[in-house]
């Protein structure tokens, strides 16, 4: 049996190993450094295998690609897409852009469609199945079952003369130099000419179906461009019980509850038939109160108050209010809401505009 080596104190000295660990730290960094100019020529790279795809594009393909879609989603069809890998999740994202702007479209999972997800397919639908070297199994797999169901398939690749190609009723070629990887094995160029592709059709359908900005808005409710073009000030308004009103005869001093608990910053000024006749707001308690010290207790609100507030219609864009609110001389922090008789039916507050997203 060997002999051990010789005891070190370096193996317990901790500023030996101290040492070590620098060094061994150092070699690491230096090892998975990366510089500008590598990463520049990277993006170069890129660059240019995205400007060879642009440069060799068919576009008579591209042109029956979109025409076709259009012509199917039109009468009513669905247009699936399907992938696997990578480029499934790119199928998956043109799928939902399609979705976003109003046409009929999913994602049909090779492996899934095998097991049941078929039967949402029928003869009238469209099934685009991106693979980038068309020799997929799965699509391969899927191509027959989907033609059982009458649909009709196209194949969207980037290799001359593939199997998923022969076996589709169209095909698109996607020219595609060179995957940025240095083995050429990463799908990194391949699926960005996908995506660039598919989004670029996206848009040409969009501008096809004329698809106005309110009808983009409908689709996207909860985004910004959604809530500036579809709520309305009836949406985000406070009504009834949650409105500051007082009458013009009331005592400033009485008042202070409601000018305070509805969290509004002002009272409604009304008369008996809920007539805007003005607004006082916490401001002008402050300045009423400074100039006038104790006889504020002697004055009533319609002394006090603005009688010529700016106001706004129930059904005014919630963003016309925002503006209103922000406009000169100098922004205020609600509206009151008015019917056609100018009836007090409600107030927005900016912070109820905020609140909403606005």
């Amino acid at each position: 049996m060997g002999s051990l080596p010789p005891f070190s104190a370096d193996f317990i000295n901790p500023h030996s190993l101290s040492n070590r660990k620098t060094t061994t730290a150092t070699q690491s960094s230096s090892s998975s450094c990366i510089d500008e100019t590598t990463l520049l020529n990277l993006f170069k790279s890129q660059q240019s295998h995205l400007n060879f795809f642009f440069q060799h594009l068919d576009l008579s393909q591209t042109l029956s690609f979109t025409r076709t879609l259009l012509l199917q989603s039109s009468a009513g069809a669905t247009v699936f897409f399907s992938g696997v890998g990578k480029s499934g999740f790119v199928a998956h994202k043109i799928s939902q852009t399609l979705v976003s702007l109003g046409i009929r479209s999913g994602f049909l999972s090779p492996l899934d469609a095998l097991h049941g997800d078929i039967g949402a397919l029928s003869k009238s639908d469209v099934l685009v199945l991106f693979s980038k070297s068309g020799t997929t199994e799965e699509l391969l797999r899927l191509v027959p079952c989907a033609k059982a169901k009458g649909a009709f398939l196209i194949s969207v690749t980037s290799v001359d003369g593939n199997a998923l190609a022969a076996v589709c009723d169209m095909n698109v070629y996607l020219p595609l130099e060179r995957e940025l990887c240095p083995f050429d094995l990463a799908p990194v160029t391949s699926t960005a000419i996908q995506m660039v592709f598919g989004d670029t059709v996206a848009i040409a359908l969009m501008g096809a179906k004329n698809l106005t900005k309110e009808q983009y808005a409908a689709n996207h409710p909860a985004g910004r461009i959604g809530k500036h073009l579809i709520f309305k000030v009836k949406d985000v308004m406070k009504k009834e019980d949650e409105l500051p009103v007082c009458k013009e005869g009331d005592m400033i001093m009485e008042q202070l509850v409601e000018l305070t608990s509805k969290g509004c910053g002002c009272l409604l000024v009304i008369d008996d038939d809920h007539h805007l006749i003005g607004t006082f707001t916490d401001g002008d308690l402050r300045r009423t109160l400074k100039a006038s010290g104790e006889a504020i207790f002697k004055l009533t609100v319609g002394e006090m108050c603005n009688r010529n507030p700016r106001t706004i219609g129930a059904d005014a864009m919630a963003v016309d209010a925002m503006q209103k609110m922000e406009a000169p001389p100098s922004p205020v922090q609600f509206l009151p809401v008015i019917n056609g008789q100018n009836q007090v039916i409600g107030i927005v507050t900016l912070h109820g505009l905020v609140s909403a997203g606005l």
